[in-house]
């Protein structure tokens, strides 16, 4: 259209001119240019218009999605809320099932000690009123018996009289005439007899005791042990003590963990010494450091297979030393508990001297007597090899080991002679039988040999025991270690019961402990350790 338009002014300007022909051109370039803006703003409003409706869906949409939602969002809280509520209610309901079923187990309790209390009651007021009634008939016969020792004082005062009459005294004067010439005739015979005799059996008692004693004395020969509390292992190479030390000293902190007792790592060539005031452990820690360096394999899981290994070892060892010293004595029929005990003293010391050794020339020193005054051997050196068994778990148990011993020898079914002998070998009770006075001499003469015992060492190992046990008695405590000659305590917790924090607080209240209860010189370093392991087996 527009082009015939141009067409048709392109002829007309060859007829009407050239003038206007360009007006006319102008003209329609200016209408074609109006129409074309105007086409153009119908049509892009058109395309706003769709694309603002377009805008308004996906608006309606995106609200009603949030709405949506939000609706399940407060369903889900709502189920949220009523699940924690039920929750909470059932928890409540079984707290309160279970304090009812407490309350119901008291008051059934309170009633049966009722009932108790009730029938104890009855039974106190059967008994009163039988004492009341036995009273009563004992009081009738009183009364009866007065009558008749009146009756008899009676006739015996008459009868005096008549003798009186007849003899011409009294009876004062009679007894005091008699006794007089009595007294005057055997005073003096007496005397120097009874003087002879009692001079004669001191001097044959002295002589006879003596005898029996020196005699004793020369057929038993025992070895007296000294009390120590270092051991010493010798080393391959100076090479192997890095290794027992370990990455920062992890093999090392293994070692006196499992055993209780400190290792001293110094300058001195091809030495470690062990070093602890209980023998067992030193002995347990000295067999597994030999085998640890004999095999090679050092790390904190095979120390502790190798000490665990090490200890049922000497197990076994305190039993054959417990049969041994049976066999050594000559006694047969001990409780297997026992033998067990007897073979512990070999580890035992008290006041610098073996309890075991001392034990066994106990009984043979009782027995020796025993067959020289024609006693019961047997029961002597039975007596003499237990007389001091409570040493073996005085440490673990609370009592004296003579209290401790007399215990032990009930349990195992032991007799009454030899409890008595357990119980009187210090003179804490009185004795029933000569064995158990022989018993105690033997003890003494035993304990009382030149170099045998040791205050010092004793009063220390009590100390360090002392320590241990004002450690251990905390809650959530597994094992205590006395080490650095008690100038240091390590307490290992169980990780399940002691956390972190509570580890602090633990090792203030064991130092103030020892502080309130225990006599000691310089400091004691109180060293709380708690590890939590955690393991599983791929299969």
């Amino acid at each position: 259209m527009f082009t015939a338009t141009l067409s048709s002014l392109f002829l007309a300007s060859n007829g009407i001119g050239l003038g206007l022909a360009i007006g006319l051109i102008i003209a329609c370039a200016v209408v074609a240019l109006g129409i074309g803006t105007f086409v153009g703003i119908i049509l892009n409003k058109k395309l706003t218009e769709k694309r603002l409706g377009k805008v308004q869906i996906r608006e309606q949409k995106i609200i009603e999605d949030a709405k949506n939602e939000c609706k399940a969002l407060k369903k889900e809280a709502i189920l949220e809320a009523k699940e924690q509520e039920l929750q909470l209610r059932n928890e409540f309901e079984k707290e309160s099932k279970e304090k009812k079923l407490e309350l119901q187990k008291q008051e059934q309790r309170l009633l049966q000690k009722e009932d108790s209390l009730d029938k104890k009651e009855d039974a106190l007021t059967k008994k009163n009123e039988a004492l009341e009634q036995q009273k009563k008939e004992l009081s009738n016969k009183e009364q009866e018996v007065k009558k008749t020792q009146e009756k008899i004082n009676h006739q015996h005062e008459l009868m005096i009289k008549e003798i009186e009459k007849v003899a011409q005294l009294t009876k004062e004067e009679a007894k005091q005439l008699l006794s007089n010439e009595i007294l005057e005739e055997t005073r003096h015979d007496v005397a120097l007899q009874v003087r002879n005799i009692e001079q004669t059996a001191k001097d044959e008692a002295n002589q006879e005791a003596k005898k029996i004693i020196s005699l004793a004395i020369q057929r038993c020969a025992a070895d007296h042990a000294s009390e120590i509390t270092v051991s010493v292992v010798q080393l391959p190479s100076d090479d192997m003590k890095a290794r027992l030390i370990g990455r920062e000293g992890r093999n090392i902190r293994a070692i006196e963990n499992a055993t209780g007792i400190e290792l001293i790592i110094d300058d001195t060539p091809e030495v470690v010494i062990l070093s602890g005031f209980d023998p067992v452990r030193r002995e347990v820690a000295r067999l597994s450091l030999e085998k640890l360096i004999s095999d090679g394999r050092i790390h904190p899981a095979r120390i502790e297979e190798t000490v665990e290994k090490v200890r049922k070892e000497m197990d076994t060892e305190i039993k054959a030393a417990g049969e041994s010293a049976m066999f050594e004595v000559g006694i047969f029929g001990l409780h297997p508990e026992i033998i067990k005990l007897l073979g512990r003293l070999k580890y035992r010391t008290s006041y610098g001297q073996n309890v075991y050794k001392h034990s066994i020339e106990v009984a043979q020193l009782a027995g020796l007597m025993a067959s020289e005054l024609g006693l019961d051997v047997t029961l002597a050196k039975r007596a003499g090899l237990l007389h001091d068994i409570g040493k073996a778990v005085d440490h673990e148990q609370e009592g004296t080991h003579i209290q401790l011993g007399a215990d032990l020898a009930k349990k195992y079914r032991e007799g009454a002679k030899v409890i008595n002998a357990i119980a009187a070998h210090h003179g804490d009770c009185e004795p029933t039988t000569i064995e158990a006075v022989l018993v105690a001499a033997a003890d003494a003469i035993s304990g009382a040999r030149p170099g045998a015992r040791r205050e010092t060492g004793t009063n220390y190992v009590k100390r360090l025991e002392k320590l241990e046990q004002l450690a251990g008695s905390f809650r959530g405590v597994d094992k205590c270690y006395a080490i650095q000659a008690g100038r240091e305590v390590r307490v290992i917790v169980k990780p399940e019961q002691i956390d972190d924090a509570q580890t602090m607080f633990l090792a203030k209240d064991i130092a103030k402990k020892i502080e309130k209860e225990l006599e000691y010189p310089g400091q004691i370093k109180v060293n709380v350790i708690r590890e939590f392991r955690a393991s599983e087996f791929a299969k």
